[in-house]
């Protein structure tokens, strides 16, 4: 009952007083959300120039970055081919010494045009001015002058300013707090006063790096207690007395160490830097949101693909009722998260068709189609699914082709992404056949190209092939006594795409077990990838022993640039006949998993997605006082909202919970 959506909405609540009928939901996003937080795997490494960075800082643009740090009292400065996105960073050769004022920098700040810069001293309890000749060109800089701080803050780490210069913020390790000063010249820290203080001991007693949003509405606080970043809300802009803890963020999975932070100025990206790992991490802080617009309908229908926070708008005047229901259904966030593999309870018996041997599988782009191949038949068959990607629902197309050039031991096949071309490889053989197909995915009408491709210089025994998207790469793996051993892949170039016999071996290979991962890897039977070509996945058995092993590549489809992904993204094989899994398949854009094989001829079906977290308003007012579970994939969760004071407040019930 789960997903039966029809039986909830003539079962639940009906639409009502407002505006009855289907309503619209309104999607949009807001930045600076630390709520959303998510760690982008992207980092720049600056250990090269600095092994203890405690201030980083952007140009406006986002083309360059800057960095200060302990080890050599020095900023250096680096380019970004692609603005904000750190992975495109390079060293600029560029620095600039600020040892002569203080040998402890600590923080780091610049007019919003770049034609100044400020360093915290940590040693000498101050803050130094520079000027720079040429905006954001360190290399011109200039010292000026400096402010101390001492009367507020015996150990300042870090300096930011409001967006006009009237006013400089520091944090620091003495009295845990910011402070606050006014500057009658803007941008002239000589004529800074101090203003006011704010304590964030509560929250955080080694505060390293603060930020302020654009509008001064928001403050961020980095901090080395907790490994975390902390938002603070602003009730009047900039004015720091107003303001109050609202959430946090942990890095603690990318430095133990936090100290510097900044954010993009439109609230995307955030970047923390620190000294335990030196390096410069990226963050998206969307948050992405959800408006039932309750003038155009009092019934909705959501299902998001991220994580989302649900608002409510546009509700009757206050005096009267107004009511929505929503069915909110969990969807896919999260795929190819194989590690999360969950068992669908669905499953196929091939062996009134293949009765002993099922060695290869295929599915049509679109899931309604699946192909096998064995060597108890000699025979590629096809079968319809009713329900895309679906494996319990099966049933034979009545089309077959015995591919006569792989002899008795057809063992792995693949196909053309539009069904035109397919590919059988041989076990003995040690070869790939090319085939054309008249009729797109209809096995029945294949027919030889005339064309194949031996791996035989490469090992003397393999089981599977796989072909990247674009027809241009071609993969093999070794097994069993093979040699060179088993556990390899080797990557082949096809000079032109979906032509087998132009492919050429260019020394580039996989170890699957090369350390750190684990000596079973390398009892591969079968593999495959991420439809983009940046993740691989490997199917692997001993003695009943099977698990699924990710390797993540950074250059997608070269197996070259493969890496272990980790034991935490390893997935150990519980449900289903855990022995040969020959056949390894994932699909429906890498929500679903299937595997199976010659043990019983068997296909079982997993789900690796996973659902996002649904956040709601505040103006949501729920009985217990929290709200409801988010849904989990697939799930449908009927919820009713009703408000009578024109949406000042709403009272929300979760009606029908769809995991029950």
């Amino acid at each position: 009952m789960a997903n039966n959506k029809d039986f909830k909405v003539k079962n639940g609540i009906q639409p009502t007083v407002y505006h009855e009928g289907l309503g619209t939901v309104v999607s949009g996003s807001v930045g600076y959300s630390l709520s959303a937080a998510s760690y982008d795997s992207v980092s720049f490494s600056v250990t090269s120039q600095e092994t203890s960075p405690t201030g980083l800082f952007f140009k406006s643009d986002g083309l360059k970055v800057y960095i200060v740090g302990l080890d050599f009292a020095t900023v250096f400065q680096y380019s970004l081919s692609t603005a904000w996105d750190t992975s495109t960073a390079s060293y600029d050769s560029v620095s600039f010494s600020v040892s002569s004022q203080d040998t402890i920098p600590t923080g780091l700040s610049f007019k919003s045009d770049g034609t100044k810069m400020y360093v915290v001293g940590n040693l000498g309890v101050d803050i130094n001015e520079y000027n720079l000749s040429t905006a954001w060109d360190i290399s011109t800089a200039s010292y000026s002058q400096n402010f101390s701080v001492s009367s507020q803050e015996t150990a300042p780490y870090d300096v930011t300013f409001k967006t006009d210069g009237t006013k400089m913020y520091i944090c620091g390790l003495a009295g845990d707090e910011i402070n606050e000063y006014n500057l009658s010249t803007a941008w002239d820290i000589s004529t800074a006063s101090a203003s006011q203080v704010f304590s964030v001991s509560a929250q955080e007693g080694n505060p390293r790096s603060l930020f302020f949003k654009s509008d001064g509405t928001k403050l961020f606080l980095s901090g080395t207690d907790n490994d975390s970043v902390y938002l603070y809300n602003l009730s009047t802009a900039w004015d720091i007395s107003t303001a109050s803890y609202d959430t946090s963020f942990s890095v603690t999975s990318q430095d133990t160490l936090p100290t510097g932070i900044y954010i993009k100025p439109d609230g995307t990206k955030m970047y923390v830097t620190g000294y335990a790992s030196d390096a410069i991490y990226q963050y998206s802080t969307v948050l992405n949101t959800a408006s039932l617009n309750l003038s155009t309908g009092s019934v909705f229908d959501l299902t998001p693909t991220s994580d989302v926070q649900v608002t409510l708008s546009n509700p009757a005047d206050s005096g009267t009722v107004s009511q929505a229901t929503l069915l909110l259904t969990g969807g896919a966030v999260n795929t190819y998260d194989v590690a999360g593999a969950t068992y669908d309870s669905k499953s196929f018996d091939f062996s009134d068709y293949e009765p002993t041997l099922l060695y290869g599988g295929f599915f049509k782009p679109d899931g309604t189609k699946f192909f096998i191949i064995g060597t108890g038949t000699d025979k590629v068959q096809a079968f319809n699914l009713s329900t895309a990607w679906d494996i319990s629902t099966v049933s034979a197309a009545s089309e077959e082709f015995s591919p006569t050039q792989a002899g008795t031991e057809p063992i792995s096949l693949s196909f053309k992404s539009d069904g035109t071309k397919m590919y059988v490889s041989s076990y003995g053989g040690l070869t790939v056949y090319q085939y054309s197909l008249s009729t797109a995915w209809d096995v029945s009408t294949a027919t030889y190209d005339s064309k194949s491709f031996s791996y035989s210089s490469q090992t003397n025994a393999a089981y599977h092939f796989e072909l990247s998207l674009d027809g241009t790469k071609l993969y093999v793996n070794t097994f069993g006594s093979s040699s060179p051993g088993p556990g390899f892949i080797f990557q082949y170039t096809l000079s032109t795409a979906w032509d087998i016999s132009t492919a050429s071996y260019g020394s580039v290979s996989l170890d699957l077990d090369a350390s750190p991962a684990p000596a079973l890897a390398a009892q591969c039977f079968s593999f495959t990838f991420s439809d983009d070509g940046t993740k691989l996945f490997n199917m692997a058995e001993s003695s009943g022993d099977a698990k699924v092993f990710q390797y993540d590549l950074t250059s997608a489809w070269d197996i070259s640039t493969a890496t272990y992904a980790g034991d935490a993204y390893s997935y150990d094989i519980t449900d289903g006949d855990q022995n040969d899994p020959t056949v390894f398949r994932l699909g429906d854009s890498g929500e679903k998993m299937y595997y199976g094989g010659t043990s019983d001829q068997t296909i079982y079906q997993f789900t690796i997605a996973s659902a996002g977290t649904i956040t709601y308003d505040s103006t949501l007012e729920w009985p217990s006082g929290t709200a409801p579970t988010s849904p989990a994939y697939g799930e449908t969760d009927v919820l009713t909202f009703t408000t009578s004071d024109g949406g000042t407040t709403y009272q929300a019930v979760q009606a029908i919970d769809g995991a029950s």
